[in-house]
């Protein structure tokens, strides 16, 4: 007797217990529907987005600093550590002004803010103050220090992932020094600790449904599907330029590692549409680690370059800011020479690396790039007001895979990527974490280990731990 199928009923209910993707997908579909039809409402729910990606983030830091100094550990080269760091920020550099290029290009081509002839007085730029809470970006010098930690305790109480990395870089370079000898369990124990986190992920990522019912449902409770309308040219013009970008992104990753970003972002469906929800990709950071060291991403590389890439590769937000000033020079009726689009790139490539976690940072990169031109009145960034938020679900997909791809690109560059593993990690043939000892490159990782999780030494490091023995 042939066995009994499921009804639709059970399938469909047994696919929502199961999938993440399709809770999600519900949650972000019913959460329109309730910003539509009870905006009032809707807009009370933004606490739920909140607190779940202020979930998230307790873990962001403490998990970015076990993995890269297990992976600085097992790796046993600390100048192969500096060479990833060094590549990443040239491939960050090359990517970033790429997406600017390709910006104003297309604003130029497509016009999106010609024939508005708004009057810059009838604007009201202390909206624009009100969105940025009045603060500015850093000066290279200060985000230069700001980099810096100055305890270790408060750069994880505060969340600075490059001031976490940079404390991370110093323990696992303490912890190749010392060898096996002298502190035998400590790698060891930060092993554990990652694992607990990454269980500790899971647990909160069950709540994602419900954080992104109460961000989407704010977000069209409070702007309305009307603004849309209203600014149809310029976010058509911003989502087709970042669909041409992705495009390059897909050529890049073909060629450099022979993987397909398209199965990729099938790989990582989950975690995209989560981004998409909650508009910020530092909800998916951590499961997003995680699935790069399934695909064969070795465990430095990853914890090297993704988190840097939050500070250094806002590929959509440089894509934005690009055509954003455009269009508000066009709408106000300023004609940008070419030598003027130059400083703009230039301008640019500066003031979207002190972006990262600053409210209204957008606003005031734009801000900065008026006034260093001269030629628009600052107040006209209020123009983008309205449509700023729309923006974010653009922005957010544009940096993860812009981010994602660089930690393949620079893995490959750097020898630390098992292609085969990733090939069958795409190919959901294989997604099975690491087991204990196995780096994700295979071979390439190191020479050995002495002890579980503790890097091969040297013959001259032997010979000095032998006589401290003695």
């Amino acid at each position: 007797m042939p066995p009994s199928v499921p009804s639709l009923p059970r399938r469909v209910a047994r696919t929502l217990r199961t999938s993440l993707f399709a809770q999600v997908l519900c949650a972000l579909v019913l959460g329109i529907v309730v910003g539509k039809l009870w905006p009032d409402t809707a807009t009370a729910l933004q606490p739920l987005g909140d607190g779940f990606t202020r979930l998230i983030k307790t873990v962001i830091s403490p998990l970015v600093f076990c993995v890269v100094v297990v992976g600085i550990a097992k790796a046993g080269d600390l100048k192969a550590f500096g060479r990833i760091g060094v590549k990443a920020l040239v491939w960050f550099e090359i990517a970033s002004t790429a997406a600017l290029v390709i910006g104003l290009v297309a604003a130029n081509v497509v016009g999106p803010g010609q024939g508005m002839n708004v009057d810059p007085s009838s604007l009201n730029a202390a909206a624009v103050d009100e969105s940025t809470g009045g603060g500015q970006l850093p000066t290279t010098t200060e985000f230069v220090l700001n980099a810096l930690p100055q305890s270790f305790v408060g750069a994880f109480a505060e969340n600075e992932l490059l001031q976490v990395l940079i404390l991370a870089c110093l323990v696992g370079a303490a912890l190749l020094h010392l060898g096996h000898t002298k502190v035998p369990k400590i790698l060891p124990a930060i092993e554990q600790a990652q694992e607990i986190i990454f269980a500790v992920v899971g647990f909160i990522m069950r709540l994602a449904p419900i954080a992104v019912f109460g961000a989407m449902a704010h977000l069209v409770g409070n702007y309305g599907l009307g603004v849309m309308r209203t600014y149809a040219k310029l976010i058509v013009l911003c989502y087709v330029a970042a669909a041409l970008f992705i495009a390059l992104l897909a050529v890049a990753l073909k060629a450099v590692t022979g993987l397909s970003l398209w199965k990729f972002l099938r790989y990582i469906r989950e975690e995209m549409l989560l981004a998409l929800g909650t508009a910020s990709t530092e909800s998916v950071m951590p499961r997003v680690m995680q699935k790069l060291r399934r695909a064969g991403a070795r465990d430095d590389a990853v914890g090297l370059v993704l988190p840097t890439g939050y500070s250094f590769n806002l590929d959509g937000a440089s894509l934005y800011l690009s055509i954003g000033t455009l269009f508000i020079a066009q709408a106000v009726g300023v004609d940008l020479s070419l030598g003027q689009q130059v400083t703009v790139v230039l301008v640019l490539m500066l003031t979207s690396k002190g972006m990262a976690g600053i409210p209204g940072s957008a606003f005031l990169a734009l801000s900065a790039t008026a006034s260093s031109l001269g030629a628009i009145p600052a107040g006209a960034v209020a123009l983008l007001l309205g449509v700023d938020r729309i923006m974010d679900s653009m922005r957010v997909v544009t940096n993860l895979l812009g981010n994602c791809v660089a930690v393949f690109a620079v893995s490959r560059w750097e020898g630390a990527l098992d292609t085969d593993r990733a090939k069958r990690a795409l190919d959901g043939e294989d997604t099975s974490p690491p087991a204990d000892g196995e780096e994700g490159a295979g071979g390439e990782a190191g020479t050995g280990a002495l002890a579980p999780g503790i890097p091969a030494q040297k013959p001259k490091e032997l010979k000095e731990s032998a006589s401290e023995a003695g």
